[in-house]
């Protein structure tokens, strides 16, 4: 029967979690005399034998490193960016032996069960973490779990964990110079969604230069999908008066704006110009191409791996932050053939 019997069956007879019952056997702090000697009394009765590897009970370093995912795999299929961020994040890790343990998880509270029990059973030596939120209870969690960490956007309040991250100001100032420049002083951008800190503090640096430049800005939080983006371009381009450039978070939402603008008549660029803040193959294959912001996601990767290294090795490493993207001017932004 030991060879069936896992953590899992003696958390539902306990009515503790997984990780709960990881702790206590491998007698960390934080669980209760009374829960542990429960939680071995069962393991006992029922014949349990951790599989957890002796290196890890021991304290020994996993030579792994454990990263999660709030999307459904099909969306990271789709994104771009994200794609080469984890191609990069993995070839730092082969370059110094490490292993990258990836998970998908849902909102809320399983991101913060599944570090714990990361944590507990030893199988990371610390976790590199993506999509920042406001008010984020991550960073906090890690730092009370005293797991090494990296966090992958842009910081709030937090000195640790380090963050590595791009200023929106100078992201924004250059999208904007550039439409400005191209005559536009209508200009709307879609995306978000707001409760995640990256697009909050970009769309809140997007209105604040746009405010300074005399430009008038509308601004449409959607999530980062085809549909929400075909859906808030069309809102956009039926009022009075239309902006006459639109900014996307991703480059799929700028693929689907494009397709709505031909659906309602108008040229690109001629009549309305469209940018993406993320560039991928696909904004250079669609006609007219679209101009994009092209960020290293690969080097990002590799900033994040080297930084959490770092802190593995007993470092304290500041926040990191990255070059501004690169605007890679195509043919779907121009100068207005007249005003809408």
């Amino acid at each position: 029967m030991s060879d069936q019997v896992t953590m899992s069956d003696i958390a539902r007879r306990a009515s503790v979690s997984r990780a709960t019952v990881s702790y206590a056997l491998n007698g960390r702090p934080g669980v209760s005399e009374a829960v542990r000697e429960r939680i071995l009394r069962i393991a006992a009765e029922i014949d349990f034998h951790s599989s957890v590897p002796a290196k890890a009970l021991r304290g020994a370093g996993t030579h792994a490193i454990g990263m999660t995912l709030r999307r459904r795999g099909a969306m990271v299929t789709i994104e771009a960016v994200r794609r080469r961020l984890i191609s990069g994040i993995q070839g730092e890790l082969a370059v110094h032996g490490f292993g990258l343990v990836l998970q998908f998880v849902d909102e809320g509270a399983q991101e913060t069960e599944v570090y714990r029990l990361w944590r507990a059973e030893g199988r990371v030596d610390g976790v590199i973490v993506c999509d920042p939120r406001i008010g984020d209870p991550r960073p906090t969690a890690l730092a009370e779990m005293e797991m090494q960490a990296v966090v992958l956007g842009q910081p709030e309040h937090h000195e640790v964990p380090p963050h590595v991250w791009t200023d929106p100001v100078l992201a924004s100032e250059e999208v904007i110079s550039h439409l400005a420049a191209l005559g536009h002083q209508h200009i709307a951008r879609i995306g978000g969604p707001e409760t995640r800190s990256d697009p909050f503090y970009a769309i809140e640096a997007f209105s604040a230069v746009c405010d300074r430049d005399g430009i008038t800005a509308s601004i449409v939080v959607a999530a980062r999908a085809a549909r929400e983006g075909g859906r808030s371009t069309r809102r956009l381009l039926i009022t009075r008066p239309r902006p006459t450039a639109i900014v996307y978070d991703s480059d799929i939402m700028a693929v689907a704006g494009l397709g709505v603008a031909r659906e309602l008549g108008l040229r690109v660029p001629a009549d309305l110009s469209i940018l993406a803040w993320d560039d991928s193959v696909l904004c250079a294959l669609v006609r007219p191409a679209i101009t994009a912001l092209s960020r290293d996601a690969v080097s990002d990767g590799g900033r994040a791996v080297r930084l959490l290294l770092r802190g593995i090795a007993g470092e304290r490493p500041a926040h990191v932050e990255v070059p501004v993207p690169q605007l890679v001017v195509r043919d779907s932004t121009g100068r207005l053939d007249e005003a809408p």
